[in-house]
């Protein structure tokens, strides 16, 4: 059998209270006398796991987080084990602070944020050539700051760009909002800057759940983003399923911020679909189809098929528990009217980034999902059948020793990842 070791903690917000005692009920996993929670095995929340690499078995061997949870149909997690292609990494870049996301302009030049509220310019070999920060007013704080950015389709001819990131409203509060700009290359500065869409804003402290990323649709150009819903503590706050609130939504604009045409009825009149949480991930599939990825506290990440309409769950329905080891709203794991993940991991990798691999550079990853994992300390690749299943997956990059903030796939076939963190990496994935 043959295993990897992620060596560093799982990284949970979580608060931990001196001397609790064994939690009486069944809204409580165990917990130690020292006040250190623990999961059934009796693993703490801030722990190292092994991956296995056996063919035809689940590559997570560690117990779920409650024990009397199971999947509403046969492959929705823990697909089993299969070995593709060797790859070779290189690192192009390594001078990175806090990169979250990564694009590639027409040149081959690539654009990356970086959550304190920059926007680099680098080479096609990675060296640094500009740094943009003539941008918003940013509020740059744990999980907050400048998000997900994407080059406009038409970018050979208009030079725009559009990005996400935490507005600061005022001392005290903060918005999740979509940003454009025109992109003087040649001379590395920003032009007509504007804001275009803004959430309401909410206190500072609410600035957890920060997750956001868009996409643009590849028929109109038309925008979608995801909005976490700044969820904290015990019990979760109901905004994901409030429809007055772009919080935990999947919200459809145009490019020029305004709700687009034919969206459901759904509140409000950006909103395409609801109950999400920390959303990681959003990309197009080769058909068109848009997917996502999103975090649950403890358990319960989830692979998600983003259509119209629909309730997703969060935090009503979940495969999670919360962080102090209760159960969230009435530990409810499926109910008739809200869309099942395609897939979840349950404990978590904490899923950031989502690609799907459309190059010819490994042609065992066609029809092939790629998900950055933060915890997971890897690149995990699902292969999806034609039932919309996983089939199975592959953990890549677990000698890296590195949490994942992004994957994507540029026109060269290779897959480029970033790494989280200060001094975080630029890598580049060719075949071995």
């Amino acid at each position: 059998m043959k295993s990897f070791l992620l060596g560093s903690a799982c990284v949970v917000a979580v608060a931990l209270i001196p001397n609790l005692v064994a939690a009486q009920g069944a809204d409580k996993i165990p917990l130690t006398t020292k006040g250190k929670m623990v999961a059934p095995d009796g693993c703490p929340v801030r722990c190292t796991f092994s991956k296995q690499a056996v063919e035809g078995q689940p590559i997570d061997t560690r117990p779920q987080t409650r024990a009397d949870h199971n999947p509403a149909f046969p492959g929705q997690t823990r697909a089993p084990y299969h070995k593709t292609h060797a790859v070779k990494v290189t690192t192009l870049a390594s001078d990175l602070d806090n990169p979250w996301a990564v694009a590639q302009l027409p040149s081959g030049r690539f654009l990356v944020t970086e959550k304190p509220g920059r926007i680099r310019i680098l080479n096609k070999d990675g060296t640094s050539y500009e740094t943009l920060r003539d941008l918003p007013p940013i509020l740059a704080r744990g999980q907050a700051g400048l998000l997900d950015l994407a080059v406009d389709p038409k970018y050979s001819s208009n030079h725009r760009i559009f990005f996400t990131f935490m507005a600061k409203t005022d001392a005290d509060n903060s918005a999740m909002a979509v940003g454009s700009a025109v992109l003087n290359e040649a001379k590395g500065q920003l032009t007509d800057v504007k804001t275009i869409y803004k959430t309401a804003f909410y206190p500072n402290a609410t600035a957890v759940n920060a997750g956001s990323r868009l996409a643009i649709d590849p028929k109109d150009g038309s925008l979608f983003v995801i909005i976490g819903d700044r969820s904290t503590g015990d019990p979760v706050w109901l905004a994901a399923q409030q429809p007055d609130t772009a919080l935990g939504k999947l919200i459809h604009i145009t490019a020029d911020g305004k709700p687009a045409a034919g969206n459901p009825k759904m509140g409000l009149p950006e909103n395409y679909n609801s109950g999400h949480r920390s959303e990681q991930g959003l990309a197009f599939a080769p058909d068109g189809r848009l997917w996502e990825t999103e975090n649950g506290p403890r358990g319960g990440d989830e692979l998600n098929l983003m259509k119209p309409g629909l309730n997703y769950g969060w935090p009503t329905v979940t495969h999670s528990i919360n962080y102090p080891g209760t159960l969230i709203g009435d530990g409810t794991t499926q109910k008739d009217g809200v869309e099942e993940p395609r897939y979840y991991w349950n404990p978590i990798i904490a899923p950031a980034g989502l690609a799907f691999y459309k190059g010819n550079l490994f042609p065992q990853w066609k029809n092939s999902v790629l998900v950055g994992g933060l915890t997971g300390q890897a690149i995990f690749r699902l292969e999806v059948g034609k039932d919309d299943k996983v089939v199975n997956e592959e953990a890549l990059l677990t000698d890296v020793n590195a949490r994942i903030r992004d994957v994507r796939v540029f026109n060269d076939g290779a897959v480029y990842a970033l790494t989280d963190g200060a001094n975080a990496k630029l890598l580049k994935l060719t075949p071995q």
